[in-house]
C-alpha cells in the first residue's frame, strides 16, 4: 500500500523539494517568466493568487491526496523554476498521478522535465511500490500531451466535458498511464534521453 510522505529528490542537476509557504515569492517569479498564468490550458497561478495556490496545494497534502514539490534548478544558482506534484493518490490500489506541473518559460524544452519526471517515477515505482502512475492534461494542451508521450506513457482515453478551465469553459481531459511492468523499459529510455548528446 502506497505511503506517500514528503521527501526531497535530486539528480544533481535539479532538486524536487516539498512545497512550503516560504516558496511563494519564488513561484511567483517563476510564473512571471513567460507570464504563464495567461495560458488558457494550465493551472499556473496569477501573481496575486500565488499564496492561495500554495495554501490550496498544502491543504490537499494535509488531506492525503497530493504531495506538491517545487522544482529547483541546481545549474542556475538554485533558482526555483516551477512545481510538480503527486496527486490523486489511491493507496488501496497503489496508484497515483503526476501533475500540477509547470516550469518557467526559459527552462521549458530543457533537461528539467525529463529529469523531474525520472525522479518522480523512480521514487513512485521503486520506493513507494506504485503499480500505476497516471497523467492528465487539457485536450488543447498539445505541448503537455507530447511531453507525456515522450516519457513513454500510454494514452488511456479522453474524459469528455470533465473540468472547468480558468476562463469558465469546460475542457475534455486526456488521460495517460504507465504500469509497473512497463517501467523498466521506460526507465532505460529516459536514462538514454538524459545521456545522449543534444
Amino acid at each position: 500500500m502506497l505511503n506517500v510522505t514528503p521527501v526531497t529528490l535530486t539528480d544533481g542537476r535539479i532538486r524536487l523539494e516539498p512545497m512550503a509557504l516560504e516558496h511563494v515569492d519564488a513561484l511567483k517569479a517563476a510564473a512571471a517568466d513567460g507570464e504563464l498564468w495567461k495560458l488558457r490550458v494550465t493551472s499556473v497561478p496569477e501573481p496575486e493568487d500565488t499564496r492561495g495556490y500554495v495554501e490550496r496545494a498544502l491543504a490537499m497534502r494535509d488531506q492525503g491526496n497530493r504531495l506538491p514539490f517545487v522544482v529547483v534548478d541546481l545549474e542556475n544558482q538554485g533558482r526555483i523554476i516551477g512545481t510538480t506534484s503527486y496527486h490523486d493518490i489511491v493507496p488501496a490500489i497503489d496508484r497515483l498521478e503526476i501533475g500540477w506541473t509547470w516550469y518557467a518559460s526559459s527552462t521549458q524544452r530543457s533537461h528539467v522535465n525529463t529529469g523531474a519526471k525520472l525522479l518522480l517515477l523512480v521514487h513512485a515505482f521503486e520506493t513507494l511500490g506504485a503499480k500505476l502512475v497516471g497523467w492528465r492534461t487539457d485536450n488543447y494542451n498539445f505541448a503537455s500531451q507530447k511531453a507525456i508521450e515522450r516519457l513513454g506513457a500510454k494514452k488511456d482515453g479522453v474524459l469528455r466535458h470533465h473540468a472547468v478551465r480558468r476562463d469558465g469553459t469546460v475542457r475534455d481531459t486526456v488521460m495517460y498511464s504507465l504500469t509497473a511492468g512497463e517501467w523498466p523499459e521506460v526507465k532505460a529510455h529516459l536514462l538514454y534521453q538524459q545521456r545522449k548528446p543534444r
